[in-house]
């Protein structure tokens, strides 16, 4: 029998973490979050990568 695979906090919670750019649901989403168009966050991901946490930043909020 094989062994339990062991369950760690990854997968969900760091994908959250990043923005896919080119999910538009994931564009849309975060630019009515944050009140900007799609393509300033299209813009802000090419800037400073797909961490949700520095797009944010930079567009803001």
């Amino acid at each position: 029998m094989a062994a339990a695979k062991k369950k760690t906090p990854r997968g969900r919670k760091q994908d959250r973490a990043q923005l896919a750019n080119g999910q538009d649901y994931e564009v849309r989403y975060e630019a009515k979050k944050t009140g900007r168009s799609a393509s300033a966050v299209k813009k802000a991901v090419k800037k400073v990568g797909n961490s949700r946490k520095r797009v944010e930043k930079r567009l803001g909020r």
